[in-house]
């Protein structure tokens, strides 16, 4: 009598769906993520302790270049409703072309007079201008009107933003002074905000 032989069965898996199933996930994750600009302006912070860190959206950036030059930083959210704002203030009214370099900008360091030019350059060229900074003394203070008009634009949004300042640990003191003298004057009144430092370790104890 002959033995009933059990049909051997492939432990085999077709790996092809899955295979297609990776590639599709790693060109999903490719065309969708955004890469952190570059920094509009080099500083090089001092350093300290604090591992407090800034959040990525909601953030209103000063920055103070070693020369004292001062760059001001939005989101692009509210980058076209804060020029529109300025501009109405300044009797200065901006094309939808300039609307739309100034969406794409990162940060300006030009006075109200200068920004026009400046948005008329090619990209290139934009960031390799030499800019002058933001004028913050006593006989005219643009980065104060742009503060006010900054964080109108985001409350109209329904959000607060964060006011960090991140200065060259070369520049001269006083104008980081000036810089949060404008933060603490009205009509902005902003008593509370960070300062962008680079990270050290923390101290060891001594047994």
């Amino acid at each position: 009598m002959s033995k009933l032989k059990v049909p051997r069965k492939s432990i085999s898996t077709d790996m092809t769906a899955m295979c297609d199933v990776a590639f599709l996930l790693l060109t999903f994750f490719i065309l969708t993520t955004q890469f952190k600009p570059d920094e509009p302006v080099v500083v090089d912070t001092p350093s300290s302790v604090s591992e407090i860190k800034l959040p990525e959206s909601n953030l209103v950036m000063i920055h103070i270049r070693k020369d004292g030059a001062i760059f001001f930083g939005i989101d692009q959210g509210v980058r076209i409703a804060t020029l529109e704002k300025m501009g109405k203030q300044n009797n200065l009214t901006f094309t939808e072309k300039e609307k739309s370099e100034f969406y794409l900008t990162s940060s300006v360091g030009v006075p109200m007079n200068m920004l026009k030019g400046l948005l008329a350059l090619p990209t290139s060229q934009r960031a390799k201008a030499a800019q002058l900074g933001v004028p913050c003394d006593s006989t005219k203070n643009e980065l104060k009107d742009w503060l006010y008009h900054a964080r109108i634009a985001y409350q109209e949004q329904g959000v607060i933003p964060k006011i960090a300042v991140k200065a060259d640990k070369l520049a001269d003191y006083s104008i980081a002074k000036e810089v949060i003298a404008t933060l603490q004057a009205p009509p902005n009144k902003i008593n509370k905000f960070n300062l962008v430092t680079g990270m050290e370790n923390k101290p060891t104890k001594l047994d």
